[in-house]
């Protein structure tokens, strides 16, 4: 897998110099731990998982993404400021949409059916990973009982994210022909809104954690993001290792 360079050029703002190497900081915390690097992820942009497996992955996926605006939703909760919780208050639109149709739930769901998987399995609690689960549950008690500030902080995972989802766009009309183009949709879409979200919630950061010790603190928060992420897909894989073959949840 060709590396990625990881350095201040993929950051959309322009960063003072005296916090440059704060920032190069929590960009090789993606370098270093964000799931894209993941084996079952490195399986599947090279076009080696099976159907079965794209469906549990995608299946399992969308209970993360529906607790995505649960999660920002706590956070807003936790805002003070009005002008803050205003631009936040974007990114549960999103996902939520002004209507079903328009939501990244809703492109989620397409993308499950894509790969085989069904819509009612996708939302059905019990079809999900306890590892999974698990994972998304404390990623939502962590950002609504923990200072808004640091929950901005573990959010920052969205530099990284642009990077995987343009290289599952690439991937998968390569690999998994048989893929409905419509179900790429929500990466194409999350590649276009990253941008924005990450000029919002770097700027945060920036402006909050101004200590050594306040640094450390986002570093770690961002730390914990990508441990979670990456214990999601662990159960993803271990399940799919130990069903081979098998049904897809």
């Amino acid at each position: 897998m060709k590396i990625r360079a990881v350095d201040l050029s993929m950051v959309p703002l322009e960063v003072p110099p005296s916090r440059r190497a704060f920032v190069q900081r929590l960009l090789d915390v993606g370098a270093a731990r964000y799931h894209d690097r993941h084996p079952f992820h490195l399986r599947m942009n090279e076009g080696l998982l099976s159907r079965s497996e794209l469906a549990v992955w995608a299946i399992n996926r969308y209970y993360y993404q529906q607790n995505i605006p649960r999660k920002d939703a706590a956070i807003l909760s936790n805002m003070p400021s009005p002008e803050v919780r205003r631009r936040w208050r974007k990114r549960i639109m999103d996902q939520d949409g002004e209507s079903a149709q328009d939501s990244g739930l809703e492109a989620w769901l397409r993308l499950v059916e894509a790969v085989g998987g069904t819509r009612e399995d996708a939302q059905d609690a019990s079809k999900i990973l306890p590892g999974v689960r698990f994972a998304v549950d404390a990623y939502f008690t962590f950002c609504r009982d923990n200072p808004w500030q640091d929950a901005v902080a573990s959010s920052l995972t969205e530099l990284f994210a642009p990077h995987l989802h343009a290289l599952r766009v690439e991937a998968f009309p390569k690999h998994y022909p048989w893929v409905d183009a419509q179900g790429l949709d929500y990466f194409k879409r999350r590649v276009r809104q990253a941008k924005s979200d990450v000029e919002h919630g770097l700027s945060i950061v920036l402006d909050h954690f101004d200590t050594p010790e306040r640094e450390d603190r986002a570093v770690a928060c961002l730390t914990f993001k990508c441990e979670l992420l990456w214990a999601l897909l662990d159960a993803i894989d271990h399940h799919c290792a130990q069903h081979a073959g098998g049904a897809a949840a």
